[in-house]
């Protein structure tokens, strides 16, 4: 039959346990020795019977070294990722310091909006109307520089555009002008089209100023007779007259 499996529970029988603690200290030590020869591991043991006596196995010479090499392992880093106390308490005070100071803050904002003004006195009520003057004061005359350095500026684009357009009207004039046609041209375009121009340069003249040459025999008449036309006739058979007025007697 094979061993059965072994509670683990305090073994109430003083002699059992120990014999027990004697077979199963001295497997432990086997097994650190074979532990730290097998695998070349640094391996300290202490052990403690319930009598305190001491019993220990450390692979290293000295098992002082060991214990230093292991505390500096286990508790460096928090030891220095731990800030010492006088670092800890002077963040406390620091802590302290700004928590009052916003407090202070959000007081004096709640002041500047009208909100809890019955805990000031007489002389703090004073200080805070003349603190919001102050403040109103400072809040005009930026209101006003900026509202004239908006008017220089639009003066300023106002005059940019005054000289753009006045540069945009002259080009447009030279344009017109570069594309104007002359009159002549106009005139010789239309003859050559087959229109008929009509030149008003003098005067029309009436129709009882000149009078049609009739029966061969040129009359000149000038002037206007209403009495006839007979009297108004005078023969000009002396006379070179081909029908036309000469032109020094227009």
């Amino acid at each position: 039959m094979g061993r059965g499996r072994v509670e683990l529970k305090r073994i109430e029988n003083k002699i059992n346990r120990q014999v027990t603690f004697a077979k199963r200290r001295n497997g432990l030590l086997k097994k650190a020795y074979e532990l730290s020869v097998l695998c070349d591991a640094e391996v300290a043991l202490i052990i403690f019977s319930n009598r305190g006596k001491l019993y220990e196995f450390c692979s290293s010479p000295s098992i002082m070294k060991t214990l230093e090499r292991y505390h500096r392992c286990s508790f460096g880093a928090l030891e220095a990722n731990r800030p010492p106390i006088e670092t800890q308490q002077s963040t406390y005070q620091e802590y302290l310091r700004l928590k009052t100071a916003v407090e202070l803050l959000q007081r004096s904002q709640r002041n500047l909006l009208g909100e809890d003004l019955e805990p000031l006195s007489t002389k703090e009520l004073e200080q805070l109307e003349h603190q919001l003057e102050t403040s109103l004061k400072h809040v005009r005359s930026t209101k006003t520089q900026c509202m004239v350095d908006q008017l220089s500026d639009l003066q300023k684009r106002e005059q940019v555009l005054l000289e753009l357009n006045k540069g945009l009207r002259k080009k447009l004039d030279e344009s017109n002008i570069a594309h104007q046609v002359p009159p002549h041209r106009l005139a010789w375009e239309a003859a050559s089209a087959g229109q008929n121009i009509t030149y008003n340069r003098y005067p029309v003249q009436s129709e009882g100023f000149f009078q049609p040459l009739s029966g061969g025999t040129p009359i000149l008449q000038i002037g206007y007779n209403p009495m006839g036309s007979e009297e108004a006739h005078i023969p000009v058979h002396a006379q070179n007259v081909t029908g036309f007025i000469p032109g020094w007697m227009l």
